[in-house]
């Protein structure tokens, strides 16, 4: 649905992007990190049409951005950071001119505006001047604009920065809602919102691509390991005996559970891309103990991130 190959972008003699390469689905889900300055913002200017690349193909829905721009840009729905509003319009009667400008059909354009104002949850405010709107309810306009049209591709550049919990809140569970029916590109800050809502992310640093994989995956590659994490009810040292005994198990540590004696904590390390949690389970349930929680840990997003793009 989005493809780069061989993207590069000139600022004069500055290389803001070198030599992109990445393909996102139809219904894909992908996140889009980097620190400031990495070319985020770049990347997506160049996706939505607003900046042609200076060398390297882009194409959204099998068109061309550069040589097939309206019809690229007809698939692709999209919120800037600084979401393009006319306080002085009404929520309504913007989403409508949107439409227009969409190209949607004078004769229908009605019921769309009315299926988006339900989608976006502006029923309260479709006669509201848009300037007497709070941040997230101005959000969710600017959300509102960008499916209008119906595209197949979504790019949302911090769609919850500025606004209050609760409205981030809604506003990533609105991006859920829209994320089945489209293919979604967000970038954002708040790193546990990407978590929650994309499948992979692409991390760009220093205009080159870092890393490409989901969370999961990343974890694993860069930690080298991975970890499971065990609650059980039994004797300590019993038990690391009994699960060293598991071919792929690298280390077993322990610790008493503080606020109840009951249990204790183990931490299993194991080879990478290895599940072995219904074989300690097994273990176990075998030997009379009692599993109060099992669960595979990896490392953070956060820590993904700070790994990549930070250095001594």
């Amino acid at each position: 649905m989005i493809e780069l190959k061989n993207i590069t972008k000139y600022y004069g003699d500055f290389p803001a992007v070198t030599n992109i390469s990445f393909k996102i689905e139809k219904g894909e889900i992908v996140g889009l990190l980097g620190p400031n300055g990495a070319g985020k913002s770049t990347i997506m200017k160049m996706i939505t049409g607003f900046m042609p690349p200076t060398n390297g193909e882009l194409s959204v829905g099998g068109y061309d951005i550069v040589t097939q721009s309206i019809e690229a840009r007809r698939k692709i729905g999209y919120l800037p950071e600084t979401v393009p509003l006319y306080t002085d319009m009404t929520v309504y009667s913007y989403i409508e001119y949107m439409g227009l400008l969409r190209g949607l059909n004078k004769k229908n354009i009605k019921s769309k505006v009315d299926n988006v104002i339900e989608i976006c949850k502006l029923e309260d405010y479709r006669n509201s001047l848009i300037s007497k709107l709070s941040k997230g309810f101005r959000q969710r306009v600017g959300i509102s604009q960008a499916i209008i049209h119906d595209p197949e591709v979504l790019i949302l550049d911090e769609p919850t920065i500025g606004i209050d919990p609760n409205q981030v809140v809604e506003t990533r569970q609105l991006i859920k809602n829209l994320s089945g029916e489209h293919t979604l590109l967000l970038s954002s800050h708040i790193l546990p919102e990407v978590s929650s809502i994309c499948e992979r992310v692409l991390i760009i640093h220093e205009g080159e691509i870092a890393a490409s994989d989901t969370i999961k995956n990343l974890s694993s590659l860069m930690s080298g390991k991975n970890k499971i994490e065990a609650d059980i009810i039994g004797s300590p040292q019993s038990i690391v005996t009994e699960l060293e005994k598991i071919n792929d198990i690298k280390s077993v540590e322990f610790s008493i559970n503080k606020s109840s004696s009951e249990f204790s904590t183990f931490t299993i390390e194991t080879e990478v891309n290895s599940d072995i949690r219904s074989e300690i389970s097994k273990i176990i349930i075998n030997n009379g103990w009692g599993l109060i929680r099992l669960q595979s840990i990896g490392m953070s997003l956060e820590d993904i991130f700070l790994q990549i793009t930070t250095s001594e």
